[in-house]
This record gives C-alpha cells, structure tokens and sequence, in this order.
C-alpha cells in the first residue's frame, strides 16, 4: 500500500513537471507567483537558458519584489539565494548575445538586487553597454543613466559621454519621460547654456502633452533643485499637476515636492493647502518611526496647532526608537515649526548626544543651529559637540569644511580657538570663495563679541584674521567678471561684516560687471541691493530700463524683488511712470493666481513710492482674498506671520490716507491697539537729550509731549502745539511718563489732527532719524521714513526731521547751538 501510494504521488508530480514544462520556458517564468518556482525553473534549465530567458528570469524576481512589503529584506533573500547566484553566473556569457534593451534591463534589475558596483557582472555589464552608447535609444539611454546613478557616477566620463549624447541628439528628443530621468541625472555635468536649452526643449514637450504625467513633473522639479534654477514657467505647469493629482501623491512624494519648492523659494499656498490635507489624512497610517519622522518633518512646519499637537505627542512616544539621522530630520523640522515643546525638545537632544560621534561636520552645524534656536541648554551636551567640532577641524583640509566647522564652534557657549585652528583657516583662506570667507569673518566677529563681553579684551591675532579676511575678500571681488558668478557668491552674505568692509567693493564689482545684467538675472540683483541700503543710481536705472525692453521675459513672480530696492532706498527712475506702469503691466494678468502674501508685500512697496494701482489694490482689499491670506497666515512661522500682518495694516493705512477716493475701510484698530500696548515707548540717549531740550525751548516739560500715537497708529517721538502766534500750548496733565507706552488722547484714532485744532493753530511732529533711516553711503532718507512724513503731514501735522547726522555733528557739538538749532525749526530764523 506504501509503495502503491508513493508511486501514485511521483506520477502526479511527473504529470503536473510535465504538463507545466510543456509550455515555452518564459510563459512558464510569467505564470510564477513567487521567486522560489522561478528559482526552480532556472535549476532546471539552466544550461540551455538564452539571454531572453535570463532577462524574463530578471524581470519577473523584480516584479514579484515591488510586491513585498519589506523590499529590503526580501531583496536580501533573493540575492543571496543560489539560484540567483546560477543566474547571475549564467548572465555574464550572455552579455554579448543580449539586445541593447535586454542588456541595459538586466543591469537595471540587477543593481536593485543590491549586486555591488565592484562585482564582474556590474562592470561586465556596463562595459558593454559603455561600448554600444552611441546606438541607445532614448529610453535605453535614460535607464543606463540611471543605473549609473545609482552607483553615485555623477562626474563620471560615462556619464560626462551621455550628456554629451543629449546635447548632440537634443533637437531630435520627443520622449518627455527618458528625457527627465536623462536631465536629472546629468545635471551635474552641463553648461549653463546646456542648461536652458534642456529646460527650453522641456517646455516644449512639456506643452504639447494632452495630460502630464506626477513622475515627468517630480523630476522637472528635481532638475531645477539639482541646477539651482528658479524658471517660473515650468515650476508652475508642475505645480499645476501636483494639484490636478494631489490624492495620487504618496509622502515620499509630498516630501520631495516641499523640498525642492522650499529650495528654488517657490512658493505655492494652494499646494500647502491641499499638501497639508493630504498629509494630516495620514498621520494614523504610520506608526513606524521611519515613515512618521518623514511624515513629522513634511507636515510639521505647515500643520495647524491640532496636528502639531498629535504630531508631537506621538514623536515623543516613538523617539528613543530614532536613528541619528531621523533625529536629525526631526530636530530640524522642531526648528522650522519654532517648538517649544521642552519635554520633546531634551528627548530629541539625549537621541542627539548619544549619537553625536556619527554625524559629520555639516550635521553637527544643523545640530547646534536647531539646539541654539530652540534654547536648549545643556553643558554635557555642547562640551562633547565642541571636542568633536574641534578635533574635525584639526584634520580637515576642505576649506568648505572648515569654514562650516568654525562657524558651529563660534555659536557654542565659548567660541574660542586655539593658535593651531586660526592657522588653518589661515592656511585656507586663498582657496574660499565670498561666501566661507564670510563664514570665517561672522565667525571671528562673534569670537571677538565673546572675548569682549567675558574679558574686555580683543586679541592681536582675532584683528590680524579679520585683516586677512577683507584683503582676500577685496581681492576676490576685483577679480570677478562674470555678473552670475558673482551674484551666486555674495547672494547670502551675512549683514554686520558685508555691510562694514565688502559692500562698497562690491558695487564697485556690479558697476563693472552691469552690462551682464538681463532678463534672467535682474531680479537676482535687484534682490541684492535691496540688503544693501546702498544706493547706486545707476545700478538702479540699468535695472529698471532692462525691465522696460525686456518685461515680456520676465515673469510675474520677480517683480516683488525688482521694485524692492526702489522701494527701501526711496528712489525714481527716470522712467520712473514707464518702469512701475511697465511692472504692473507684466502682473494684470496674474493677479488672482499670485500668493496672496507676495502680493501683500508689493502693494506696501509701491505704495512707499506714491504709486497705488486700483487693481492690485482692490483685488487686495477684497473679502476672498483676505480669507485666503487669513489661511495662509495659519500655517506660516510667527515671525513672518506677525511681518505680513504689520505690512497688510501699513498697507491699508496708506491707501486711506494718500486714495480716500478709492473708499477702502480702515480695519486694523485692534490689530494696532493689541501691537502698540506691547510697545515700552523707551527712548534713545539722543532722544532724551533732544526731549530736554526742546522743554527748555518750548518753555516747559508741559509743553512737549513725548511718544505719541498719531491717528492710525504712527508713533511719534515728540509732539508740541503753537497757537497763531506761534507761541507754545501746555498739554496740561495729559503728558506722559517716560519709558511708558505710547498713548493716544484723541477721541477717535481715525480722526484728523487738523480738525481738533481752532483756526491758525499748529502741531508740530518731531521725529529724530538715526542712521537705518538713511541710505548707507547718502544723506539720502529712504522709503519709509519718507513716507511717514507723507502721513503725517497729511493728517495736519508740520513734520521736522532731525537727522542724526546733523544732531551729532561737529556744528551742534555745543549745547546753545542745538537749542539754536531746535528754535530755528520750530519758530523759523531769528525766533525765540
């Protein structure tokens, strides 16, 4: 019976052997639902398997992978398996026989079985493929480009011939998808010109496609982010398709999506929005800490105080589970969220410390950054991270390196460093462009702040680093010739050391190089100069007639940046009606696209010029609008938020007083009220010696009234009223205290301060201007303060300035001669 049942079961097993292997060997691979019958099938033919047959073997083990659920694990099984060993040794006699598409799909799959780059098969592999490159078609090509990625072959001369072969073959190229992967990969490599031209033909492609594809617009995306061009154009055509398909996005897309939009500053409410939905919909599916790190870092900076709350509390439940790098992310994304969760923060903080001896030189700068931001304090903590910082910077020879190291240690509690460190940066300072030479001088500048604070004293050798740092920082600007370059180095100069030594030169290198200026890079430098507060006409005019010729290459979302500096530095143009009506022109049609606070901004801007269009101002000024900005402001960090707030109300208060005809409602009296009762109204030292002052001119302390709140909320310093006959009113026990509050003692906040005076009389406004309300290198007042004098005037005030440099110069150094000074512009010449 026995015999009888176990001969019965080897002729059922020969009959199924038989009847499955009487099909074609690859519809038998095909009909496989795991890897062990595919396993089973190479065993069994493996010495008549053709290189089709060892293709399909490929392709069906990586399709049953993208499968599992555990990739990694399941990839580990497969490539250690000895089948996969029998195919791997079966492929390498293959090579040669195998099509273009075979060759290139077999070394694809193959790779994604963690197959090293160093293995025969690899290198085989690419050898061939190297040999036949010429030939690829688009598609082979983009995949071979790929798997040279993969093994991190950016520079390498197989990549440096592919990108060679997009550039011959470019005009010729129909395939938007090939072409992306093609862009993506490459981009490392290419020319500026390579560059737009790439982007150029992308558009084209990208414009005749009936429905784009969420991977062609993902890689577009990341092109841009590799080659650090902002285009408009196409970032908005992606953006449009990010929208169109939201709930087919993933995290990890939603997550690169934000970085590369955070990198290029595009800047898009309606993706946030619907981002943010989407995101917050999966905060219960991830329970893993490396899915919910990701999730946490994605959504916390954009998440509403409901969603930072859950965020927070599960982050806190999961975080002694977090690898380095995780909490990394996480402490990066607390930074941009602004938390000041305590209890996350130290748990954050102890997963830090206890890996601080794997983090490199650039994370352990990101480290102090976010610990310093969110105040965390622990000395054990900021010891160790000084050693390590330390002993990197003993070894380092990158003058990259360096200049991020020693910038890390001057943010710690003791920033000082020893004779061996400052050589080194010596030692590197001819290699740095603008931007570590910067680093070093913020550096040295904080390290001298330090020692002056703690030991009153200032090192010969902190001066003699600093001297370095101008010469070579001089010499590199007189050596600039090409206006791209130069604006890439000086775009992110720290303010206190550029504005002390390098901003003269550096206008001297602009005034040189201005003739580069186009189309492309204008609202680049117009940027610049905005930080400045250096006023160069004919920068400024250069910038505004490149705009006039060339507005119709220009896109919308640059001119914010292209008015600023006329803005700030309160200056005209010639052309000044053609240049803003030229502006405006190129925005008419975007309007109700625009991120509400970008258009926010500009309206203040133009109206710091005196120019007030009706449409931008009644497409701000309107009930959706202010709702969408309201969402908008949720998601922002305070501090912008609180900037975009105070500019809407400065806003606002300009269109009522310079275009009442316009009839647009003031609507900030609690926003003001709540603002100003946080104010302590202190004054300066020359704003108490000019209060003093100007109640012995007047006649008495009664007589003058210090930080006051006009109608619709400008502070003034100081305030006094004459009758017809120019003789000084007491205020009588209305004055106030000083150091206390600004108050206002008109009934109305809106009223007119004319309105409340009888006939002939006057109140006088004066206002002291330090240096920030001037242009740095004129006696030129710039955009605000200018304005406020408008406004003042317009609400019945006679405004006096009192610049400071007048106040402090050597004609008013005496006591009678700036009583003499106040007199004559209170009471006109010869008055007492």
């Amino acid at each position: 019976m026995f015999r009888l049942r176990t001969l019965c079961a080897f002729s059922w097993r020969e009959f199924q052997f038989r009847s499955f292997s009487c099909e074609p060997l690859i519809i038998q691979m095909n009909k496989c639902t795991d890897q062990e019958q595919i396993f089973d099938l190479i065993e069994r033919n493996k010495e008549t398997l053709s290189e089709k047959q060892v293709e399909c073997a490929f392709n069906n083990l990586w399709q049953l992978q993208k499968q599992k659920t555990s990739l990694l694990k399941n990839v580990e099984y497969v490539g250690d398996h000895p089948q996969f060993l029998t195919l791997h040794n079966l492929t390498t006699n293959k090579i040669k026989l195998m099509n273009d598409d075979t060759l290139v799909n077999v070394l694809y799959i193959t790779q994604q079985f963690a197959v090293k780059a160093h293995d025969p098969l690899i290198q085989a592999l690419v050898t061939e493929a190297w040999k036949r490159m010429e030939r690829f078609d688009i598609k082979v090509l983009s995949t071979f480009s790929t798997c040279l990625a993969d093994q991190r072959l950016y520079f390498s001369p197989l990549m440096g011939k592919i990108a060679d072969i997009v550039n011959r073959n470019l005009e010729n190229i129909q395939d938007l998808r090939s072409l992306c992967v093609l862009m993506v990969n490459i981009s490392s490599l290419i020319s500026q010109h390579f560059q737009e031209q790439l982007v150029n033909k992308t558009e084209l492609l990208f414009d005749n496609m009936s429905s784009p594809e969420v991977d062609i617009a993902k890689r577009i995306v990341q092109f841009l982010q590799n080659v650090k061009y902002r285009y408009y154009p196409l970032l908005e055509r992606c953006n449009k398709v990010f929208l169109d398909n939201i709930n087919y996005l993933d995290l990890d897309s939603v997550s690169k999506i934000f970085d590369g939009y955070q990198f290029l500053q595009f800047y898009s409410f309606e993706f946030v929005i619907v981002a943010k939905k989407r995101l917050t919909e999966m905060i219960p599916l991830f329970d893993n800490p490396a899915s919910f790190v990701k999730l946490f870092v994605a959504l916390g900076p954009v998440a509403g105080p409901e969603e930072k709350k859950q965020l927070k509390s599960t982050m806190l439940l999961i975080s002694e589970e977090l690898t380095s790098q995780q909490a990394l992310a996480v402490v990066k994304a607390m930074e941009d969220m602004e938390s000041r969760n305590s209890h996350l923060i130290k748990k954050i903080a102890s997963v830090l410390h206890k890996h601080l001896d794997d983090y490199k030189p650039v994370e352990l700068l990101k480290i102090t950054q976010a610990l310093i931001f969110l105040h965390f304090q622990s000395k054990a903590l900021f010891v160790k991270l000084r050693e390590l910082l330390l002993s990197y910077l003993k070894v380092s020879v990158i003058p990259s390196e360096i200049s991020i190291l020693v910038y890390a240690i001057s943010m710690l509690p003791s920033p000082h460093l020893d004779e061996a460190s400052v050589s080194r940066i010596e030692a590197v300072l001819p290699q740095c462009n603008l931007y570590g030479l910067n680093d070093f001088a913020t550096s040295v500048l904080r390290w001298i702040q330090y020692d002056h604070m703690h030991m009153s004293s200032i090192t010969g050798k902190q001066l003699k680093l600093l001297q370095k740092l101008d010469h070579y920082s001089h010499q590199r600007l007189q050596q600039s010739n090409n206006l791209d370059l130069l604006w890439e180095e000086v775009k992110s100069l720290k303010e206190d050391w550029f504005r002390e030594s390098l901003v003269e030169e550096t206008i001297a290198a602009l005034h040189r190089l201005m003739d580069g200026m186009n189309c492309m890079n204008v609202s680049k430098i117009a940027s610049f100069i905005s930080r400045t507060n250096y006023l160069s006409t004919l920068l400024l005019d250069k910038i505004a007639s490149v705009v006039i010729e060339q507005i119709e290459k220009i896109h919308p979302f640059s001119i914010l940046a292209i008015i600023l500096p006329f803005s700030i530095l309160n200056y005209d143009p010639p052309q000044r009606n053609e240049f803003l009506g030229t502006c405006m022109q190129c925005l008419n049609s975007h309007l109700g696209t625009l991120d509400p606070i970008m258009l926010v901004f500009l309206g203040f801007s133009l109206a710091t010029l005196e120019y007030f269009p009706e449409n931008l101002l009644k497409t701000i000024f309107n009930i959706k609008f202010l709702a969408r900005l309201d969402s908008q402001l949720e998601i922002l960090p305070s501090s912008l938020r609180s900037r975009v707030q105070f500019r809407l109300m400065e806003l606002n208060r300009a269109v009522r007083l310079e275009c009442p005809e316009f009839q647009i409602p003031w609507f900030h009296d609690r926003f003001c009220q709540q603002h100003y009762n946080k104010d302590t109204g202190s004054m300066n030292g020359a704003q108490l010696q000019i209060y003093k002052m100007l109640a012995e001119v007047l006649g008495g302390i009664n007589c003058v009234k210090a930080s006051v709140l006009s109608p619709y909320y400008h502070t003034v310093d100081f305030e006094c009223i004459l009758d017809k006959r120019k003789k000084p009113l007491p205020y009588g026990s209305h004055n106030i205290t000083l150091g206390k509050p600004p108050g206002m003692y008109w009934e109305s906040n809106t009223q007119i301060v004319g309105s409340s005076l009888p006939p002939g009389v006057e109140r006088i406004a004066f206002e002291f201007l330090d240096s920030k309300a001037f242009c740095r290198n004129v006696p030129h007042i710039k955009g605000k303060s200018a304005m406020k004098k408008r406004h003042l005037e317009i609400l019945g005030y006679h405004v006096i300035q009192i610049p400071h440099f007048e106040w402090n110069s050597m004609a008013l150094s005496q006591k009678d001669a700036r009583l003499d000074y106040l007199r004559e512009h209170i009471f006109g010449a010869g008055k007492s």
